[in-house]
């Protein structure tokens, strides 16, 4: 437990002064570059064998640098994400049953899947690093909520075959507890009225509820490599992937509302 409560206090630091010591991106970007760097060699361990994982870990890095010097491509890979993500439900429903995902695909899935996150990251950073914040915060207290709230009232299964802890209570729970914090900064904070506020809500729930696929998803495919975790880098941990899962689904959804809204004219902030 100490372990775990050390480890994460350093990347709180790590993470907040990459987020808040510079308006400019020269700790922010390198933060995200390692941490995709990190995480596409982890994938290759949840992928069927691969010959070369440095060929794999190297086109991720280069894709998604490039996608960030340009801006125009960003909305087109959390668009693809999404229709990755809806069909990453029927595949976690259906697990273990149908496995016709589990192949040279993944390849193709992590590009996508690491692009569209690490964009979306860094779109919401532009904004506002709170902007970035607000999404950490949404995440990680919607999964303390489910966390508390599973534990003591868990009944129904929501995918025992794919991660027999979590409850449909549970996700009551952190739906409820994610939704308190959206309510307290949209209207105390942000001041959000009439439709900003219902669709800033709508956006958050949706992103709460994405999240959970995104750490049902991993668990999916550690389940399907064999693996406990997808790496040893974080002491108590496991892995980047093993921490950022959920963020993975929640960052491109919330991303893609966020612009789509601004674009409407619904949330001018």
């Amino acid at each position: 437990m100490w372990q775990r409560i050390k480890t994460a206090v350093i990347l709180i630091i790590i993470v907040g002064i990459a987020l808040f010591a510079s308006h400019s991106p020269i700790l922010f970007a390198p933060l995200l570059a390692v941490g995709v760097t990190i995480a596409a060699h982890e994938w290759t361990k949840l992928m069927p064998k691969w010959r070369q994982p440095i060929v794999f870990v190297l086109m991720v890095l280069a894709i998604t640098l490039a996608s960030l010097l340009f801006e125009i491509t960003w909305v087109a890979w959390w668009v693809v994400s999404c229709i990755i993500w809806l069909m990453a439900l029927s595949w976690v429903s259906k697990f273990p049953t149908h496995t016709k995902w589990y192949g040279n695909q993944l390849a193709l899935m992590g590009v996508v899947i690491l692009t569209a996150s690490i964009t979306s990251m860094f779109y919401l950073w532009q904004q506002s690093p709170w902007w970035l914040l607000y999404v950490f915060l949404l995440v990680w207290c919607a999964d303390s909520g489910a966390y508390f709230v599973g534990r003591k009232l868990g009944r129904r299964k929501m995918a025992p075959n794919v991660s027999p802890n979590k409850s449909m209570e549970g996700l009551a729970g952190g739906l409820v507890t994610g939704l308190l914090v959206v309510i307290g900064i949209s209207v105390f904070k942000l001041q959000l009225t009439g439709t900003a506020l219902i669709a800033f809500v709508l956006l958050s729930a949706l992103t709460i509820l994405v999240s959970v696929l995104g750490d049902l998803f991993e668990s999916m495919l550690k389940r399907r490599a064999g693996v406990k975790d997808s790496g040893t880098i974080l002491p108590g941990h496991g892995g980047i992937l093993d921490r950022i899962d959920s963020l993975l689904s929640a960052t491109p959804i919330f991303a893609l509302g966020f612009w789509g809204l601004q674009q409407l004219g619904i949330l001018v902030i």
